[in-house]
């Protein structure tokens, strides 16, 4: 079950789109629909749906940008939708960090012009929330997603940052919690306040992102990220410099690798990367104060040529039976609880190897987390502009070593 390290996901710039102030995905006003500034999407009617999708048919072309290490290396879920609907798929593993994607495809869907992708995959927080205020996404037609209102856990149905799904539908999501190397670190780690154990000087890993970095510093200071003010945040921010002298460095990309070999010994993480890259000596916790959760989303730019194409993909990968292969190979949160039971006969069919990896798979709260982990989850505060700005003026000197 684990990948090779310089293969994956976690390895490609995963998170640093978290510095643009996103809400989390799981527990959970302007005009509609103008393209190029034109105005926000927050109240899209079903009038507005129909006439978005009246006379479009599907293309028989498909084309899909995604992170790296977010579809089997074999590609089997993309043939496997070619052979069921004819559609063929020019799937691109071009995104490695949100805030660089949207600015890649900001002018030329301000200017109403096909970005050459049909299906995005974009993280909940600022730059989703700019696509969806400047009409940059297609409002979906939910009548032609069944396997989405079947098969979708409640949890990722009308999250905040979207609701009603308008225009997006969950592909995984993912826990920021604490990796430690149990060869270095003897006693369990169980709360943020051990990433300011002085013992741990020089060896201690923390993210370089802004939104992953406050947030920390708010657990730190015993404060809900979602919840939390401009005062928490100068809070925070004084209690992540004062550990500032303990930290070996702020990682984008690396710290899986560097806990596995010892460079540091504790650090923060992501579930998925500390399941599928990390060695079997690091262990990955979700400290007593809580961490954190967020959701990459599968969306269609309003300019797409084939998003009738894009639609049938998004509502094919909501089936369980298509979605367990991806969430095997992925290793995050699925937000189709149906991919347990298929899993589920797959491990009762194995043998030796496979089967113990599979059932480590299922038992993994990495994977499916219980109803103790997910209470332990938070989400991101939700950020206007200014105080986007405010935020980030507070927490990027630290990294920045100002």
């Amino acid at each position: 079950m684990k990948h090779d390290p310089l293969l994956g996901r976690g390895l490609t710039h995963r998170r640093d789109f978290l510095r643009l102030m996103g809400l989390g995905g799981l527990g959970l006003a302007a005009a509609a629909c103008g393209v190029g500034g034109q105005g926000g999407q927050e109240n899209v009617t079903g009038s507005e749906v129909e006439e978005f999708w009246a006379g479009r048919s599907e293309t028989g072309e498909l084309s899909w940008a995604s992170w790296v290490g977010y579809i089997e290396d074999d590609r089997a879920t993309l043939e496997n939708f070619t052979e069921a609907t004819g559609i063929r798929v020019e799937y691109k593993e071009v995104i490695n960090e949100t805030s660089e994607w949207f600015g890649k495809i900001n002018e030329p869907l301000r200017a109403g012009q096909s970005i050459g992708f049909d299906l995005m995959v974009m993280t909940n927080g600022i730059q989703l929330e700019q696509c969806r205020q400047l009409g940059y996404l297609a409002p979906l037609d939910h009548s032609r997603l069944p396997n989405f209102a079947a098969h979708v856990g409640e949890p990722f149905k009308d999250p905040a940052f979207d609701p009603g799904n308008t225009f997006t539908v969950p592909y995984m999501s993912g826990i920021t919690g604490i990796a430690y190397n149990t060869k270095y670190v003897k006693e369990p780690i169980t709360s943020w306040s051990d990433l300011l154990n002085p013992k741990y000087k020089g060896k201690i890993g923390m993210m370089g992102d802004s939104q992953e970095l406050g947030s920390a510093g708010l657990f730190l200071i015993g404060v809900d990220p979602e919840k939390s003010t401009p005062a928490d945040w100068e809070k925070a921010a004084a209690k992540l410099r004062e550990q500032r002298p303990l930290v070996r460095k702020y990682y984008y990309q690396d710290y899986i690798e560097a806990v596995t070999k010892g460079d540091v010994w504790v650090t923060m993480a992501w579930s998925g990367d500390a399941y599928s890259l990390a060695g079997p000596e690091v262990e990955f916790v979700i400290p007593e104060e809580g961490g954190t959760i967020w959701t990459d989303n599968l969306c269609i730019p309003r300019t797409a040529e084939n998003p009738v194409s894009a639609l049938k993909m998004i509502d094919y990968l909501c089936d369980p039976a298509v979605n367990a292969p991806l969430t095997e190979f992925i290793t995050y949160i699925t937000p189709v609880p149906g991919t347990k039971d298929v899993l589920r006969r797959k491990a009762d069919a194995a043998t030796g190897e496979a089967k113990e990896e599979l059932e480590e798979f299922l038992s993994s709260p990495l994977v499916y987390p219980g109803e103790a982990d997910l209470a332990k989850l938070r989400r991101y505060r939700t950020l206007d502009q200014a105080e986007k700005e405010q935020y980030q003026k507070i927490f990027t000197p630290i990294v920045q070593g100002s």
